[in-house]
């Protein structure tokens, strides 16, 4: 099948484009970003960008719905064209690359989530740390960026903003599960890291969402276990006891005071069966 060629994709775009410059509601310029994003044209990449500067939640979905569709081609416009200025262009910038994964956004990432001064852009970075694709780095570059992010995440995961706290929690969940077979030390050292954090947060729904976190990985590892025979390398870490460790109350629950998050841990876990 043949690519079609700049002026034919400039014909395509060309009325979707006017329909954004001409939108007259919030809602029908929403209805042109869809139809501008379900092309999946790279031609777009720019003007989809520019969407993100808008004050437009619900085009600014659109656009980064799109952005993820077109994948590795909107990546670097993406780097190149973020607007330092608008921190609301800037986190829908940092979802759309968390949801393209492409590790040419890592440094960004890592920046952004510990020193943006916008609890958006950090909450953004936070989760897209998470959802880096590993397998796109060569082998001998894996393991050092990935200490880069678990260094980082764990900063964040004690943010002074729940909300950022939260999207860390979600990053580290990731980033263990991703982990477990090339470096399982790092798998660890999250899960003790969640062992602390549940007793130390002063959020409930942080403390719901590490719940949630050490409840997929164990479900994760408990099936690496199960297929332990079949891996090439094999795991080299005792995960069974590792698991005993960490999911096992060795002591009983100190009485909180009164106001304390951790006296309603009934709701806590109405909280994580609803997610």
């Amino acid at each position: 099948m043949t690519a079609p060629d700049s002026m034919t994709v400039g014909t395509a775009i060309e009325p979707l484009l006017r329909a954004i410059a001409d939108a007259d509601s919030s809602a029908r310029m929403v209805e042109a970003v869809e139809k501008l994003a379900q092309t999946r044209l790279e031609a777009a990449v720019p003007n989809l960008i520019t969407v993100l500067g808008y004050n437009n939640p619900g085009a600014a979905v659109a656009a980064v719905e799109g952005l993820i569709s077109i994948g590795q081609p909107a990546v670097k416009p993406l780097l190149e064209l973020l607007d330092g200025y608008n921190y609301g262009a800037r986190a829908w910038a940092l979802r759309a690359l968390a949801g393209i994964g492409d590790p040419l956004a890592l440094d960004l990432l890592l920046d952004a989530a510990k020193n943006d001064f916008a609890l958006s852009v950090r909450r953004a970075a936070a989760r897209g740390l998470g959802t880096i694709h590993w397998d796109e780095l060569s082998a001998d570059q894996i393991v050092p960026a990935q200490a880069k992010v678990i260094e980082v995440l764990l900063a964040v995961s004690q943010d002074h903003e729940w909300i950022v706290r939260y999207a860390a929690i979600t990053g580290l969940q990731e980033l263990a599960i991703a982990s477990t077979i090339r470096n399982p030390d790092l798998t660890c050292q999250i899960l003790e890291h969640f062992d602390r954090l549940v007793d130390s947060d002063d959020s409930l729904a942080v403390i719901a969402r590490i719940w949630l976190a050490q409840k997929e990985i164990q479900t994760y590892i408990t099936e690496i276990l199960s297929q332990q025979s079949t891996l090439e390398p094999k795991i080299s870490v005792d995960w069974q006891t590792t698991l005993e460790k960490l999911y096992a109350r060795k002591r009983q629950e100190q009485p909180h005071p009164e106001g304390d998050p951790h006296k309603f841990r009934s709701v806590a876990i109405a909280i994580l069966k609803g997610e």
